[in-house]
C-alpha cells in the first residue's frame, strides 16, 4: 500500500512538470500581441535659475511606438505645487502627444519633482522628473540723477 501511495505521488509531480512545461509557448505568443509602448523624448526637464513668479510651465513629448491604442490613465505629482495635464483621448500606434507640467514658481528654494505617468503601456509606470533653482528677482536699482553743472563765465 505504502508503494502505491508513493508511486501515486512520484506520478503526480512529473505530470505537473509536464503540464508547466507545455504553458510556456502560450506565453510567447502573448508576447507577440498586439501591445502600447510609450517613449519620452526625455524624462527630466531642468528650469535651470530662475526667479520668482517666472513661467513654470514645461513639456514632455512622448510617442506611441506600439502597435495598439496608447490610453494614459493617470499623471500624478509627488506634491500640490505641480499639476500635471494629459491628453484624455487615446493615442494612436506611431502618434506623438505631450504630457504638460505647471510648477507654482512662488514657493523659493531648489524645485526637485516628479511626476508618475500610469498607462496601459508595456511599462506601466513612467517617472518623469523637474529640477532647477527659484530665487527673489533682484531689486531694480534706479541711478541716482546728477544735478547739471553750472557753466563757469
Amino acid at each position: 500500500m505504502k508503494r502505491l501511495v508513493c508511486f501515486t505521488m512520484i506520478a503526480l509531480l512529473f505530470a505537473s512538470f509536464s503540464l508547466q512545461a507545455q504553458d510556456a509557448p502560450k506565453k510567447e505568443k502573448k508576447s507577440k500581441a498586439k501591445v502600447a509602448e510609450i517613449t519620452f523624448e526625455k524624462l527630466e526637464h531642468d528650469y535651470g535659475n530662475i526667479y520668482k513668479g517666472d513661467n513654470g510651465e514645461c513639456e514632455f513629448v512622448f510617442k506611441n511606438t506600439g502597435k495598439a491604442p496608447l490610453q494614459i490613465t493617470n499623471a500624478r505629482a509627488s506634491c500640490g505645487c505641480t499639476v500635471p495635464s494629459w491628453p484624455r483621448d487615446p493615442i494612436a500606434p506611431g502618434k506623438k502627444s505631450v504630457i504638460k507640467v505647471k510648477y507654482d514658481t512662488n514657493r523659493l528654494g531648489t524645485i526637485n519633482k516628479s511626476i508618475t505617468v500610469t498607462s496601459n503601456a508595456v511599462s506601466n509606470s513612467v517617472v518623469l522628473h523637474i529640477k532647477g533653482q527659484i530665487s527673489e528677482r533682484p531689486a531694480e536699482s534706479v541711478p541716482e540723477q546728477q544735478a547739471p553743472m553750472m557753466k563757469a563765465q
